[in-house]
């Protein structure tokens, strides 16, 4: 839940309430394309659980879920890209962390041989 008590929108994702291309699942993972990709490959990893705000929450309570999470996007980077990627975790309003339900950005260049960008999402 949100701090209004809502279902968070990663909630509402895991529910199917709202659509999103949905690249991976598990029991406790879902993992769908951004809508606002900041890079060629950029996937919202997150659990089906709005227990966690953030992965200091998330590794305190329960790492056996994030570490799930970062299988995933090892799983999915391998699958969409060259196998290396980015995991970003923004935890806090400063920092860029608007959904306060844990959740991790994939980054990855499209293509063997691809690389990023050093301002994607937001680097400088």
């Amino acid at each position: 839940m949100s701090s209004t008590g809502e279902p968070s929108i990663f909630s509402r994702i895991a529910s199917r309430e709202i659509p999103a291309t949905i690249v991976a699942e598990t029991d406790r993972v879902i993992a769908f394309n951004d809508i606002a990709p900041q890079a060629p490959v950029h996937v919202v990893i997150t659990p089906k659980t709005s227990e966690y705000a953030n992965v200091v929450e998330l590794a305190a309570g329960d790492p056996g879920l994030l570490a799930e999470i970062v299988a995933v996007a090892s799983g999915l980077a391998a699958t969409l890209s060259n196998g290396q990627f980015r995991l970003v975790f923004n935890t806090g309003e400063t920092v860029g962390q608007t959904v306060f339900h844990v959740h991790a950005h994939l980054l990855a260049p499209q293509a063997a041989g691809g690389t990023l960008e050093e301002g994607t999402l937001g680097f400088r």
